[in-house]
């Protein structure tokens, strides 16, 4: 029995010490600066990053610290993953979670495509299940992995004005997946209106499928997010960081929303 306590006890020591080891490593990583050299490929592939106030600068580079450190990045078909595609990722999924405290506990890999990408999908009618083929710039699962096309990654963020972002895209639906359910309801903080959250989304996003049944074509978001609750709110991620203005002025509700859950404002940005 004594023996049996001891090693309780030393087991119990040994996840402590495992704990605090795994949250001092976080604390240094989330700490430490990106050298003058990982900083420019920043700057010249995400030009994104350049508009983000200067007090959330230092944020976000530890963000990508921890970000490189946590995730393996894989490369597809070939293709030969280099820095300027791993800090570009990181740039770009370490935005939306700069100025909170969510984090992407359960992602572990990235993988990378040269270009647009084969992927199954099935479809269920009651008892009949249809698989078919279709081709993606972008895959998100549940709990990972995350599926990106380089040639539409490295457009999207280049053109950081055009409110079409495929990492801002997935990486939402990372974001939304952490409350257990991928269907535009991510979690939110505890003064947060999850009721005003839910009245805002639902009733934007079923004005959205009206425009787009419609064929209105004068609307900020793209009409891809009509598919659905969960593809609406990443279309509106990316739109919020791209074109806030646009989606402010148009989407004022959803606009105040996202600013709540990023706690950002990117229409104040210069």
């Amino acid at each position: 029995m004594l023996n049996f306590i001891i090693l309780l006890l030393v087991g119990a020591g040994a996840l402590g010490i495992r704990y605090w080891s795994k949250r001092r490593t976080r604390k240094g990583m989330l700490a430490t600066a990106l050298s003058d050299h990982q900083r420019a490929i920043v700057a010249e592939q995400v030009p994104l990053t350049q508009r983000l106030p200067f007090e959330l600068r230092g944020k976000l580079e530890g963000k990508i610290n921890l970000f490189l450190r946590q995730i393996e990045f894989i490369g597809c078909n070939g293709l030969e993953v280099t820095e300027e595609m791993r800090l570009s990722i990181a740039a770009q999924a370490c935005l939306l979670v700069v100025n909170s405290d969510t984090w992407y506990e359960h992602l572990s890999t990235v993988l990378i495509y040269p270009d647009a990408f084969k992927s199954r999908e099935k479809e269920h009618h009651g008892y009949v299940v249809t698989e078919r083929e279709i081709v993606r710039i972008g895959e998100s699962w549940p709990r990972g992995p995350v599926v990106l096309s380089w040639a539409h990654t490295e457009q999207g963020a280049i053109n950081d004005k055009d409110g079409h972002n495929v990492v801002l895209h997935e990486f939402a639906h990372q974001l939304d997946d952490l409350s257990g359910h991928t269907d535009g309801a991510p979690m939110l903080d505890s003064g947060h209106s999850f009721a005003d959250w839910e009245r805002v989304f639902i009733d934007a996003y079923e004005r959205h499928v009206r425009h787009v049944d419609e064929g209105h074509g004068n609307t900020v978001l793209d009409g891809y997010g009509a598919d659905g609750p969960e593809e609406f709110f990443a279309v509106a991620v990316e739109v919020f960081f791209e074109k806030p203005v646009d989606l402010k002025r148009q989407e004022p509700l959803v606009y105040e929303q996202l600013s709540a859950l990023f706690r950002l404002d990117p229409s104040t940005w210069k």
